[in-house]
Protein backbone atom coordinates (compact mmCIF):
# COMPACT_ATOMS: atom_id res chain seq x y z
CA UNK A 1 0.00 0.00 0.00
CA UNK A 2 1.54 3.57 -1.00
CA UNK A 3 0.34 6.97 -0.86
CA UNK A 4 0.08 7.54 -4.31
CA UNK A 5 -2.35 4.50 -4.56
CA UNK A 6 -4.36 5.79 -1.55
CA UNK A 7 -4.53 9.02 -3.98
CA UNK A 8 -6.03 7.16 -6.78
CA UNK A 9 -8.35 5.25 -5.00
CA UNK A 10 -9.67 8.44 -3.95
CA UNK A 11 -9.81 10.12 -7.91
CA UNK A 12 -11.64 6.43 -8.68
CA UNK A 13 -14.12 7.46 -6.24
CA UNK A 14 -15.22 10.93 -7.41
CA UNK A 15 -17.54 9.48 -10.26
CA UNK A 16 -19.88 8.07 -7.15
CA UNK A 17 -20.10 11.29 -5.11
CA UNK A 18 -23.41 12.59 -6.12
CA UNK A 19 -25.15 8.96 -5.76
CA UNK A 20 -23.25 8.65 -1.93
CA UNK A 21 -23.88 12.33 -1.25
CA UNK A 22 -27.96 11.71 -2.18
CA UNK A 23 -28.49 8.49 -0.47
CA UNK A 24 -26.85 9.51 2.54
CA UNK A 25 -29.03 12.80 2.76
CA UNK A 26 -31.87 10.30 2.23
CA UNK A 27 -30.61 7.85 5.57
CA UNK A 28 -30.57 11.47 7.39
CA UNK A 29 -33.70 12.09 6.25
CA UNK A 30 -34.90 8.57 7.35
CA UNK A 31 -33.17 9.58 10.78
CA UNK A 32 -34.43 13.01 11.26
CA UNK A 33 -38.56 11.19 11.08
CA UNK A 34 -37.67 8.57 13.34
CA UNK A 35 -36.94 11.08 15.98
CA UNK A 36 -33.15 10.57 16.18
CA UNK A 37 -30.79 13.62 16.70
CA UNK A 38 -28.59 14.65 14.33
CA UNK A 39 -25.61 13.63 16.77
CA UNK A 40 -26.91 10.09 16.82
CA UNK A 41 -27.87 10.02 13.16
CA UNK A 42 -24.04 10.93 12.75
CA UNK A 43 -23.03 8.23 15.06
CA UNK A 44 -25.07 5.47 13.07
CA UNK A 45 -23.51 6.34 10.15
CA UNK A 46 -20.19 6.84 10.77
CA UNK A 47 -19.78 3.31 13.09
CA UNK A 48 -22.10 1.10 11.07
CA UNK A 49 -21.45 2.37 7.51
CA UNK A 50 -23.16 0.11 6.18
CA UNK A 51 -25.61 1.62 3.45
CA UNK A 52 -28.61 -1.05 2.64
CA UNK A 53 -28.64 -2.81 5.90
CA UNK A 54 -28.70 1.13 7.85
CA UNK A 55 -31.84 1.62 6.13
CA UNK A 56 -33.51 -1.58 6.61
CA UNK A 57 -32.75 -1.36 10.34
CA UNK A 58 -34.29 1.93 10.35
CA UNK A 59 -37.16 0.82 8.85
CA UNK A 60 -37.50 -1.30 12.22
CA UNK A 61 -36.59 0.93 14.27
CA UNK A 62 -38.87 1.89 17.49
CA UNK A 63 -38.32 4.42 20.85
CA UNK A 64 -38.32 3.07 22.98
CA UNK A 65 -35.74 0.37 22.20
CA UNK A 66 -37.17 -2.76 22.97
CA UNK A 67 -34.68 -6.12 23.39
CA UNK A 68 -37.26 -7.49 20.67
CA UNK A 69 -36.60 -4.65 18.31
CA UNK A 70 -32.81 -4.91 18.86
CA UNK A 71 -32.84 -7.93 18.22
CA UNK A 72 -34.44 -7.78 15.04
CA UNK A 73 -32.48 -4.93 14.19
CA UNK A 74 -29.36 -6.79 14.40
CA UNK A 75 -30.86 -9.77 12.52
CA UNK A 76 -31.52 -7.92 9.77
CA UNK A 77 -28.95 -5.99 8.91
CA UNK A 78 -26.91 -8.88 9.49
CA UNK A 79 -28.84 -11.23 7.00
CA UNK A 80 -28.19 -8.09 4.88
CA UNK A 81 -24.56 -7.90 5.00
CA UNK A 82 -23.92 -11.59 4.66
CA UNK A 83 -22.80 -10.66 1.07
CA UNK A 84 -19.45 -9.05 2.88
CA UNK A 85 -18.13 -12.46 3.58
CA UNK A 86 -17.91 -13.03 -0.09
CA UNK A 87 -16.36 -9.76 -0.92
CA UNK A 88 -13.60 -9.98 1.74
CA UNK A 89 -12.95 -13.97 0.99
CA UNK A 90 -12.71 -11.95 -3.17
CA UNK A 91 -9.64 -9.83 -1.69
CA UNK A 92 -7.76 -12.42 0.41
CA UNK A 93 -5.69 -13.42 -2.65
CA UNK A 94 -4.59 -9.71 -3.34
CA UNK A 95 -4.54 -8.42 0.53
CA UNK A 96 -3.29 -11.76 2.30
CA UNK A 97 0.39 -11.30 1.70
CA UNK A 98 -0.19 -7.60 3.57
CA UNK A 99 0.31 -7.38 6.91
CA UNK A 100 -2.76 -8.27 9.20
CA UNK A 101 -2.64 -4.88 11.29
CA UNK A 102 -2.82 -3.55 7.96
CA UNK A 103 -5.40 -5.86 6.31
CA UNK A 104 -8.02 -6.17 8.87
CA UNK A 105 -8.83 -2.53 10.41
CA UNK A 106 -9.28 -1.40 6.51
CA UNK A 107 -12.12 -4.43 5.91
CA UNK A 108 -14.01 -1.67 8.11
CA UNK A 109 -14.40 0.32 4.39
CA UNK A 110 -15.14 -2.68 2.76
CA UNK A 111 -18.31 -1.29 0.67
CA UNK A 112 -19.84 -2.83 -2.82
CA UNK A 113 -18.66 0.27 -4.52
CA UNK A 114 -15.28 0.42 -3.59
CA UNK A 115 -14.83 -3.25 -3.91
CA UNK A 116 -16.24 -2.91 -7.24
CA UNK A 117 -13.66 0.07 -7.86
CA UNK A 118 -10.65 -2.40 -6.44
CA UNK A 119 -11.71 -5.34 -8.49
CA UNK A 120 -11.60 -3.64 -11.58
CA UNK A 121 -8.25 -1.90 -11.00
CA UNK A 122 -6.59 -5.45 -9.92
CA UNK A 123 -8.45 -6.64 -13.26
CA UNK A 124 -6.05 -4.69 -15.29
CA UNK A 125 -3.35 -5.08 -13.80
CA UNK A 126 -2.81 -3.36 -10.58
CA UNK A 127 -0.93 -4.47 -7.58
CA UNK A 128 -1.38 -1.11 -5.13
CA UNK A 129 -4.32 -2.59 -2.49
CA UNK A 130 -3.79 1.47 -1.41
CA UNK A 131 -6.64 2.12 -4.22
CA UNK A 132 -8.88 0.04 -2.28
CA UNK A 133 -8.15 1.65 0.98
CA UNK A 134 -8.27 5.35 -0.53
CA UNK A 135 -11.36 4.73 -1.91
CA UNK A 136 -13.01 3.54 0.89
CA UNK A 137 -11.86 6.39 3.71
CA UNK A 138 -13.58 8.72 0.82
CA UNK A 139 -16.86 7.26 0.59
CA UNK A 140 -17.20 6.75 4.39
CA UNK A 141 -16.15 10.71 4.96
CA UNK A 142 -18.83 11.24 2.52
CA UNK A 143 -21.31 9.29 3.96
CA UNK A 144 -20.58 10.41 7.19
CA UNK A 145 -21.23 14.11 6.59
CA UNK A 146 -23.86 13.86 3.82
CA UNK A 147 -26.39 12.94 6.22
CA UNK A 148 -26.31 16.59 7.62
CA UNK A 149 -28.25 18.47 4.74
CA UNK A 150 -30.83 15.30 4.12
CA UNK A 151 -31.65 15.60 7.81
CA UNK A 152 -32.56 19.44 7.69
CA UNK A 153 -33.90 19.29 4.41
CA UNK A 154 -35.31 16.24 4.48
CA UNK A 155 -38.45 16.83 2.59
CA UNK A 156 -36.57 17.68 -0.81
CA UNK A 157 -35.07 14.34 -0.41
CA UNK A 158 -38.06 12.17 1.51
CA UNK A 159 -39.02 11.04 -2.03
CA UNK A 160 -35.92 10.27 -4.32
CA UNK A 161 -37.62 8.97 -7.05
CA UNK A 162 -39.83 11.69 -8.17
CA UNK A 163 -36.13 13.17 -9.21
CA UNK A 164 -34.62 9.97 -10.47
CA UNK A 165 -32.28 9.74 -7.35
CA UNK A 166 -33.17 6.18 -7.10
CA UNK A 167 -31.72 5.41 -10.41
CA UNK A 168 -27.95 7.13 -9.65
CA UNK A 169 -25.91 3.96 -7.49
CA UNK A 170 -27.88 1.40 -9.88
CA UNK A 171 -26.24 2.83 -13.08
CA UNK A 172 -22.93 3.68 -11.69
CA UNK A 173 -22.81 -0.26 -10.44
CA UNK A 174 -23.84 -1.23 -14.05
CA UNK A 175 -21.42 1.37 -15.06
CA UNK A 176 -18.04 -0.20 -13.17
CA UNK A 177 -18.97 -3.92 -14.12
CA UNK A 178 -18.79 -3.50 -17.58
CA UNK A 179 -15.20 -3.42 -18.02
CA UNK A 180 -14.25 -6.46 -15.68
CA UNK A 181 -16.90 -8.41 -17.79
CA UNK A 182 -14.59 -11.51 -19.11
CA UNK A 183 -16.84 -13.49 -21.18
CA UNK A 184 -19.23 -16.43 -20.77
CA UNK A 185 -18.51 -17.87 -17.79
CA UNK A 186 -19.85 -14.04 -15.72
CA UNK A 187 -22.48 -13.17 -18.10
CA UNK A 188 -24.33 -16.45 -17.20
CA UNK A 189 -23.54 -15.87 -13.42
CA UNK A 190 -24.82 -12.23 -13.40
CA UNK A 191 -28.08 -12.91 -15.24
CA UNK A 192 -28.72 -15.87 -12.75
CA UNK A 193 -27.64 -13.61 -9.80
CA UNK A 194 -30.13 -11.69 -11.81
CA UNK A 195 -32.83 -13.65 -12.14
CA UNK A 196 -32.72 -15.33 -8.43
CA UNK A 197 -32.79 -11.93 -6.77
CA UNK A 198 -35.79 -10.36 -8.44
CA UNK A 199 -37.87 -13.90 -7.69
CA UNK A 200 -36.66 -13.51 -4.07
CA UNK A 201 -37.70 -9.77 -4.18
CA UNK A 202 -41.26 -10.80 -5.50
CA UNK A 203 -41.90 -14.19 -3.67
CA UNK A 204 -40.28 -13.08 -0.02
CA UNK A 205 -39.85 -8.78 -0.63
CA UNK A 206 -37.72 -6.79 2.25
CA UNK A 207 -33.79 -6.79 1.29
CA UNK A 208 -33.36 -10.95 1.35
CA UNK A 209 -32.86 -10.51 -2.59
CA UNK A 210 -29.50 -8.88 -1.70
CA UNK A 211 -28.15 -12.21 -0.38
CA UNK A 212 -29.74 -14.69 -2.48
CA UNK A 213 -28.50 -12.89 -5.96
CA UNK A 214 -24.87 -12.82 -4.87
CA UNK A 215 -25.06 -16.94 -3.15
CA UNK A 216 -27.04 -17.63 -6.85
CA UNK A 217 -24.17 -15.90 -8.97
CA UNK A 218 -21.57 -17.50 -7.22
CA UNK A 219 -22.47 -20.62 -6.96
CA UNK A 220 -23.66 -20.44 -10.80
CA UNK A 221 -20.03 -18.62 -11.11
CA UNK A 222 -18.12 -22.12 -9.75
CA UNK A 223 -19.64 -24.55 -11.49
CA UNK A 224 -20.14 -22.84 -15.31
CA UNK A 225 -17.44 -23.88 -17.51
CA UNK A 226 -15.94 -21.13 -19.40
CA UNK A 227 -15.22 -22.25 -23.04
CA UNK A 228 -12.25 -19.70 -23.85
CA UNK A 229 -9.54 -21.39 -22.25
CA UNK A 230 -10.34 -24.56 -23.91
CA UNK A 231 -10.17 -22.62 -27.36
CA UNK A 232 -7.08 -21.01 -26.93
CA UNK A 233 -5.65 -24.59 -25.60
CA UNK A 234 -6.97 -25.99 -29.14
CA UNK A 235 -5.00 -23.74 -30.58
Amino acid sequence: MTAPGLWLGARMTLPLVPGIITFAAVFGTVCAQKGLTLAETMLINSFVFAGASQFVAMELYRDPVTPTVLIAMTGIAAAVNLRMLLLGASLRPWLGPSPAWQVYPSLYFLTDMNWLLALRYHAEGGRDWGVYFGSGILLWLLWTVSVVPGYYLGQLFAEPQKWGLDLVMPALFITMLIPIWKGRRQTLSWLVAAVVAVASWQLIGGYWFVLTGAIAGAVAGAFIDDPEPKEQARG
